[in-house]
């Protein structure tokens, strides 16, 4: 989903840039030192899946991931998305180093609505905390296509119906990424739940404690 340089207007770049270091300074701020080497890791995953893509006029379709990024790291998703696709853009030339804050706003700016929307349904029943997680690997790959869109449309209206089709091409995109950050979760909620939204993994410490003092009551008896 990045968008080449010599494509967007001016104003366009302009006000991506300046809410991609906004939303990167909140991203910083908020990032605490346990947290950097998750952030580094889920940096990292991001740059990988993403550099698999397929060209569709002035954008691609690829896996993002942002979905699961942003449910991890919240608005730490900012700095984290934005070395990905600065490393993408030096290294491989992909996007561009004009359309960096544009591009990180495609990405970032899904990856932090859906924290705030799916992550605290992470601690609610399996079933419920499962189709939360499907539903914020699909809804950010379909808010990052209509941010793609909108840009693509305040730039030129003769692009209208390349965003039709940049959309339609991320319908399969945004399936196969509902599967694999619902199974992501799954998967970490059993072997690390630290990893998950603080409130989750909160919950789930306050829920051993409760059971502890019985287990240990038992075996000392």
């Amino acid at each position: 989903m990045h968008i080449s340089e010599g494509i967007l207007s001016a104003p366009v770049l302009f006000s991506g840039a300046a809410i991609a270091a906004a939303g990167t300074a909140v991203g910083l701020k908020k990032l605490d030192y346990d947290g950097i080497a998750k952030t580094g890791i889920l940096s990292a995953s991001f740059f990988v899946a993403s550099l698999i893509h397929v060209p569709i006029g002035p954008s691609s379709v690829h896996l993002i991931l942002n979905g699961i990024v942003g449910l991890l790291l919240g608005w730490a998703a900012f700095p984290a998305i934005l070395i990905a696709l600065m490393l993408q853009a030096v290294f491989f030339q992909f996007g561009g180093i004009t359309t960096l804050g544009v591009n990180t706003v495609i990405m970032a700016i899904p990856a932090v609505i859906c924290y705030m929307f799916f992550a605290p349904l992470l601690k609610k029943k399996p079933v419920i905390a499962f189709s939360a997680a499907f539903a914020c690997g699909a809804f950010s790959v379909l808010i990052s296509g209509l941010i793609v869109a909108f840009a693509l449309m305040f730039t030129e209206e003769n692009f209208l119906k390349v965003c039709g089709l940049i959309l339609a091409a991320h319908i399969p995109v945004m399936i196969i990424e509902g599967v694999v950050t619902a199974f992501c979760v799954g998967f970490l909620q059993k072997v690390q739940p630290d990893m998950l939204p603080r409130h989750f993994s909160e919950t789930r410490i306050r829920e051993k404690k409760i059971f502890e003092p019985t287990g240990v009551a038992n075996a000392n008896e």
